[in-house]
């Protein structure tokens, strides 16, 4: 058995690329597979939160014909922030790191966006926002994270027009995207499932930003659960790094999405364009519509919707997308 290495998609900017992964002790434990059904899916998705990772573990990225040393954090996270030549590449680019093990090296690649000039960001949360997960009903929700698998999984109709839309908004080369982020109070244990799932429905390819790993069964019953701390961290440093951008953020109402957007706006007053957040019960809540009333005096546009048609129709409006 050999130690499992797992990259994630990165980003850059003119300055800095960021990459990160795990690296995970030998296991018996076979990948999540997509397919099993009911129980068989349950035992999977509980595998995937009994992974042990491995500290300190020496990892290598290459880049520019040189290889950068690192190691993993107690967690088995590695991250790493590296200065970027001016080159010319733009888009999709493909990057390699490895680990040693008995003087064997492993290898595995996954690509690093860098946007194309442009004027556009999106971030948007995953649960309840174009994934339907039943957060406000928690024994729904873990039910159906356990018996549902990735193709019994449901997605909110016209959501995937709405993002397709916004990833080339603005740009004349359809060839070119956006710089899209998924940000989440999942954990990076998930991240091959949500990323399989964009994948099944179309929706952008996009950097996903998940919570810190966890390792126990106990964990795996507060999964999502928690701080979201974590999400305004990751919100605030994507604006921060990207500084340049005008940003669309979407959200849900079952957690704290409109509180964090809030926030956001109120850091960074010329950089959110717009605020969209899906009403995943069925009521609209008056504290969220008072939040958006607060957004729309510092000159933010919202929009909190129940269908993703009326989203788009705001998008339309305002000029956003065509």
């Amino acid at each position: 058995m050999k130690p499992i290495l797992k990259l994630y998609r990165g980003y850059a900017n003119e300055q800095e690329l960021i990459v990160m992964g795990h690296v995970f002790k030998p296991t018996t434990i076979e990948e999540y597979n997509f397919q099993k059904k009911n129980v068989k899916n349950a035992t999977s998705v509980i595998k995937m939160f009994q992974i042990k990772t491995q500290a300190n573990a020496n990892v290598y990225l290459d880049h520019n014909n040189i290889k950068i040393h690192t190691k993993t954090l107690n967690d088995g996270y590695f991250k790493f922030c590296v200065p970027l030549d001016q080159n010319t590449t733009y888009g999709w680019i493909d990057y390699e790191v490895s680990i040693m093990y008995k003087n064997e090296s492993i290898t595995t690649r996954d690509s690093y966006i860098r946007p194309h000039k442009g004027n556009l960001g999106i971030i948007s949360d995953i649960d309840d926002t174009f994934l339907v997960s039943h957060t406000l009903n928690p024994l729904r929700k873990l039910y159906v994270l356990l018996f549902k698998n990735i193709n019994k999984r449901k997605i909110y109709e016209d959501v995937v027009t709405h993002y397709q839309a916004l990833s080339t908004a603005g740009r004349e080369n359809k060839e070119e995207f956006n710089a899209f982020f998924y940000v989440s109070s999942s954990e990076w244990n998930l991240y091959r499932f949500i990323t399989k799932f964009t994948e099944i429905h179309k929706l952008p390819k996009a950097v996903l930003l998940l919570k810190d790993i966890k390792t126990s069964l106990t964990d795996f019953f507060l999964t999502g659960r928690g701080n979201h701390n974590h999400k305004f961290e990751k919100i605030k440093h994507i604006l921060e790094f990207y500084p340049n951008l005008k940003y669309v953020l979407l959200g849900d109402d079952s957690q704290h999405d409109p509180y964090l957007y809030e926030a956001i706006c109120k850091i960074f007053p010329v950089t959110v364009k717009a605020v969209y957040i899906r009403q995943a019960g069925g009521d609209k809540k008056d504290k969220v519509i008072a939040v958006l009333k607060n957004l729309e005096s510092l000159n933010v546009a919202v929009c909190y919707f129940k269908n993703s048609s009326e989203a788009i129709e705001h998008s339309q409006k305002m000029g956003l997308i065509k």
